[in-house]
């Protein structure tokens, strides 16, 4: 179901941004305005960000495979990397047209055609940015965050390029119009980097947000009296997955069935705390010699004690617990 509405959305991306790179293209060459080119330049990136955010969630979306043992999740942190880089594309190409006609501004016709096209723009890109947020969050899909991102750094600057053109007609200076396309450049390059910043956290393996390791410490919390404690807990994200794996110590003398049963019942927590969590937990017997008797005969975990020499059978004797252990 989840794949579906990503796919479905994604489709709804590519449609919008076809049809507002050609209309602000079009608009833009019949205006001679650099600020609205620009504008048809950002959908244009918009458009293949749309692209890349379609093929990376459908190919995220295969099972895991001989090649790809742990997912294909990551595909969606690489698109968002892509997308990053073809915004800071788009800002240098705005940036290379824009700063000559700021010595040279040039007149600007059709303004009211072009105020047309960037106010239908911005409500479109609205409405798409929204359904593409919303899906992200639901899914956890960084593809169509970073281009929901894309979208709504489109709105702000067709809202300025929308308003440039208002002072253009009210003031008669040229000159707003590449001091408009620098300004939606600059906008441009600040979603980039924090689409590289994020994504690339991802890529190199960061461990999971703060919030989310404190779950994962809460639902081991929540089974702390049948294991001695847990060790070396991992955590790192791809694409809408997360993988966390750590080391659990169980007493000696547990069942291998009981110890089964308590990672299933531990994984099963997590997986649904935690959507998407793909959970790897190595059980460990408890060492006496190491110090892991005292945990647990502090927290008397299954420790079965012999009455009369109070020895500890679960750890093989080593374990040697008088009367003040059971209080």
């Amino acid at each position: 179901m989840d794949s579906q509405k990503k796919i479905k959305v994604a489709r709804l991306s590519i449609i919008s941004n076809s049809v507002l790179t050609i209309g602000k293209l079009v608009v833009g060459i019949s205006m001679n305005s650099i600020s609205v080119i620009s504008e048809a330049i950002h959908s244009g990136l918009d458009l293949m960000a749309a692209l890349i955010a379609y093929a990376s969630v459908h190919e995220s979306n295969k099972p895991a495979d001989d090649r790809h043992r742990y997912g294909h999740g990551k595909f969606e942190n690489l698109a968002a990397i892509i997308e990053a880089v073809l915004i800071l594309v788009a800002a240098g190409l705005i940036v290379k047209e824009a700063v000559p006609k700021l010595y040279g501004a040039t007149e600007v016709k059709s303004l009211g055609l072009g105020a047309i096209i960037m106010g239908i723009s911005a409500l479109a890109n609205i409405y798409v940015s929204s359904r593409l947020m919303q899906v992200a969050r639901e899914t956890d899909s960084p593809a169509l965050a970073a281009d929901a991102w894309h979208l709504r750094t489109d709105v702000l600057t067709s809202l300025g390029v929308l308003a440039g053109i208002t002072a253009i007609k009210l003031t008669g200076l040229y000159i707003i119009d590449p001091v408009i396309a620098i300004g939606v450049s600059l906008l441009i390059l600040k979603a980039a980097f924090d689409l590289l910043r994020e994504s690339m956290g991802s890529i190199l393996d960061a461990r999971l947000p703060d919030h989310e390791e404190k779950v994962i410490r809460e639902v081991l919390q929540s089974y702390e009296d049948q294991y001695v404690e847990y060790r070396k807990l991992r955590t790192r994200k791809a694409g809408p997955q997360r993988h966390i794996d750590f080391s659990l110590v169980v007493p000696r003398g547990k069942q291998i069935v009981s110890t089964h049963s308590l990672c299933d019942s531990i994984e099963h927590d997590l997986s649904r705390r935690i959507p998407g969590a793909e959970v790897v937990i190595h059980p460990e017997p408890c060492v006496p010699g190491e110090g892991d008797c005292e945990i647990c005969r502090v927290k008397l975990i299954y420790c079965q004690t012999d009455e009369q020499t109070g020895r500890c059978d679960a750890c093989n004797g080593n374990c040697h617990r008088g009367p003040e252990a059971k209080k």
